[in-house]
């Protein structure tokens, strides 16, 4: 008997309500449409027991045989779609559902480490497996959101939200007062939004997890930060700027006062950016502390202070009891207020290097910020020393990406060549199906030099100074972009979403 094989392909389950589908999948049984064909689906080690139960069945569908792995991710997708159909049965469910990723009914087995070791309850093992699973791929948030008639779980991998699974409407609130319960909030809450932490430690290492919970018209949905302690803080190299603005951004770092600010959306790296030049100047004749939300890096050589609101441990309070701490070196989390902002200024001007982070979409509008927050004019030019605006981009999957050509009016508004060849996504087993993987951050460095003091000195404006600046030669994150792109090392697609359009 010989079958069609397939290798490595992303089949979709077919579910009919007339298959018995939990049966079928005890006998290694699936189904999925295969060029527009109702087709059964079997591997090549189940393939002597899958054909017997088929003989059962009066269904007189072809066969295709494909490898173990795109039977294993076929089946997970069956798995899920039982997990909304039939959780009620809990006992077989949920020992199925933690199968989603082969080792780790395995793993929750042999770990005693995993928030809590009570096996007999299945929400316990759904919520450790989420974890779990999110750890594997590598996701910095986990969201699980109401919605009317189900529950979805996504996970953020590499910056971009990926479905992960779907979740039965009365799972949705188990799952949700299970992670209310790890977080010591009120499980009886369900009309103001709360925010709590918890920790996990998986194989040995310990997992700082933010969780904020916001009630919406359906119910509750959950949003789960991952902040891994990192014992690895990563160089300025490593990160992937191109060698002048690490050079320029070591020069900055030289200086004995001032102000360096990074600034970026949320989720942009700032944080580890601040860490990896603080790395950089840590020396043992240097005092240097921090005052973080939350403190995301362990780092040895410096001392950490975490925010904390409810005892009036604000930036700026932290900030106020740094200073009486003869620092050399102080990094801010984040400047968020005038007042934060003024105290910063203030400790740069006398004689304090200090680091921190802003929301702004590029470097020189950072000039503005702080102009709105109420600084004067001349603080601003006498502090600050540079602003570094950084993004972090998604690097194309080097094995699957395909070449593309660029509409012609597309190559024309954004200034590339027509006739030249780009890439584009496509997605394969290597980069889970996404098209991207791993990212790299790039970032547009303005120095304050003495032509920049001046144009503040005659009011020009953001934009104006960051035209005089692109004539000077300064490289814009638009600017990187094109490189990446023209390198095909990311998409058209994945540019735009970074900011290629923002000059």
């Amino acid at each position: 008997m010989h079958f069609p094989r397939l290798q490595d392909v992303n089949l979709d389950p077919l579910w009919e309500e007339e298959i018995n589908h939990k049966l079928a999948l005890k006998h290694s049984l699936l189904f999925s449409m295969v060029d527009d064909v109702k087709t059964c689906i079997v591997e090549e080690k189940t393939l002597g027991d899958a054909l017997n139960y088929l003989s059962k069945l009066s269904l007189d569908y072809p066969i295709t045989i494909i490898d173990a792995e795109s039977f294993e991710r076929l089946k997970n997708k069956f798995l899920e779609i039982q997990t909304g159909s039939d959780f009620e049965e809990m006992g077989t469910t949920s020992e199925e559902l933690i199968e989603v990723e082969s080792d780790l009914l395995e793993f929750i087995r042999n770990s005693q480490d995993l928030l809590s070791s009570e096996e007999s309850a299945p929400i316990i093992k759904l919520v450790n497996s989420l974890f779990f699973q999110a750890l594997q791929k590598g996701a910095s948030d986990i969201h699980i959101e109401s919605g009317e008639k189900k529950g979805e779980v996504r996970l953020r991998i590499d910056g971009a939200l990926k479905k992960h699974l779907d979740l039965d409407k009365s799972i949705v609130n188990l799952v949700i007062n299970r992670i209310k319960v790890i977080s010591n909030l009120d499980i009886s809450e369900k009309r103001v939004p709360q925010d709590g932490r918890t920790q996990l430690a998986i194989s040995g290492k310990s997992i700082d997890v933010r969780v904020s919970i916001l009630p919406t018209y359906h119910g509750e949905r959950v949003v789960m930060r991952i902040l891994a302690q990192t014992e690895h803080i990563p160089t300025l190299e490593s990160l992937g700027f191109v060698d002048e603005i690490t050079k320029d951004l070591y020069r900055l770092l030289n200086h004995a006062h001032g102000m360096i600010l990074v600034t970026g959306p949320t989720g942009s790296g700032k944080s580890t950016t601040l860490h990896a030049c603080l790395q950089h100047v840590s020396t043992p004749d240097k005092n240097i502390i921090t005052v973080e939300d939350p403190v995301e890096y362990n780092a040895d050589n410096i001392s950490q202070i975490q925010v904390n609101s409810k005892v009036g441990l604000t930036f700026a309070a932290g900030l106020r009891s740094i200073l009486r701490q003869d620092p050399d070196i102080i990094m801010v989390g984040e400047i968020r207020d005038n007042e934060t902002a003024e105290i910063a200024l203030r400790s740069a001007l006398t004689g304090h290097l200090l680091l921190s982070t802003l929301h702004t979409n590029d470097a020189t509008s950072a000039l503005s910020r702080l102009m709105d927050m109420g600084i004067p004019n001349f603080l601003v030019s006498s502090t600050l020393l540079g602003v570094l605006a950084q993004r972090l981009t998604r690097k194309l999957c080097v094995h699957c990406k395909e070449e593309t050509r660029l509409a012609p009016a597309t190559a024309q508004e954004i200034g590339v060549p027509e006739e030249k060849i780009f890439f584009k996504a496509v997605g394969c087993k290597a980069c889970d199906f996404t098209g991207y993987k791993g990212r790299q951050a790039i970032g547009e460095l303005f120095i304050i030099d003495d032509k920049v003091k001046q144009m503040m000195k005659d009011d020009f404006n953001d934009h104006q100074i960051r035209e005089a600046m692109k004539k000077e030669g300064m490289k814009t994150i638009a600017d990187k972009l094109k490189v990446m792109m023209l390198e095909g090392q990311t998409s058209y697609e994945e540019a735009i979403r970074v900011g290629l359009m923002d000059g």
